[in-house]
């Protein structure tokens, strides 16, 4: 097959590749380059495979680039993204190694900033934070790890109720702490810590 024309579309860092007159695929530039096609060059099948495997991948790269410019991603949230692409699983694992290599891709460091956001932001407990982090598809290890990080639960309930507790000041002591345990408990923090805020409060 003959290279018969090459020309730029409207976007500027991508060409159409026609071969034998007819159009055949669209192609990223770098990649154009990358693979020496010029117009007049005679080119095989396998050698046209190599060149669309090489965009692809490229475009699931690019993919994910863009998936994690707002913000920071899980693993599996990637995988997720670049699945509903529709992109195939083997271009979804050379991602991962490409995202890996350049350290934008860490389970760990997402949870810890995760946790941090949840805690700093929405003072959320540590049992809604667990729910959260698991559903984004981080380890249990990994979970554990950052939730053992944060030794200000007792606290940050303790100051979540005493800013919720004037809103009960019409109900009896039993009403009070049923409330109080639910607002907190919905709020993700540990049976325990709810009920030590609880004995500290409402006597």
């Amino acid at each position: 097959m003959i290279i018969t024309k090459i020309e730029p579309q409207r976007n500027e860092e991508r060409v159409n590749i026609y071969l034998d007159g007819e159009f055949a695929f669209g192609l990223m530039k770098e990649i154009q380059y990358k693979y020496g096609l010029t117009e007049d060059m005679n080119i095989d099948k396998e050698y046209i495979d190599k060149v669309l495997m090489e965009e692809e991948q490229s475009k699931a790269n690019n993919c994910a680039l863009k998936f994690l410019t707002y913000r920071q991603r899980s693993k599996k949230e990637i995988i997720d993204k670049l699945a509903e692409k529709g992109f195939e699983d083997k271009f979804i694992e050379n991602t991962l190694v490409y995202l890996k290599n350049y350290d934008l891709v860490d389970d760990l460091e997402f949870a810890r900033s995760f946790a941090k956001d949840k805690i700093n932001l929405n003072k959320q407990g540590p049992q809604k934070i667990k729910y959260e982090l698991y559903k984004k598809g981080i380890s249990k290890e990994i979970i554990e790890k950052v939730l053992d990080e944060d030794d200000n639960e007792y606290n940050r309930a303790l100051e979540l109720a005493k800013k919720k507790l004037p809103s009960y000041k019409n109900d009896d002591r039993n009403a009070i702490y049923r409330k109080l345990a639910g607002f907190l408990q919905r709020r993700g923090y540990s049976y325990e810590c709810v009920s030590k805020v609880l004995k500290e409060l409402v006597k």
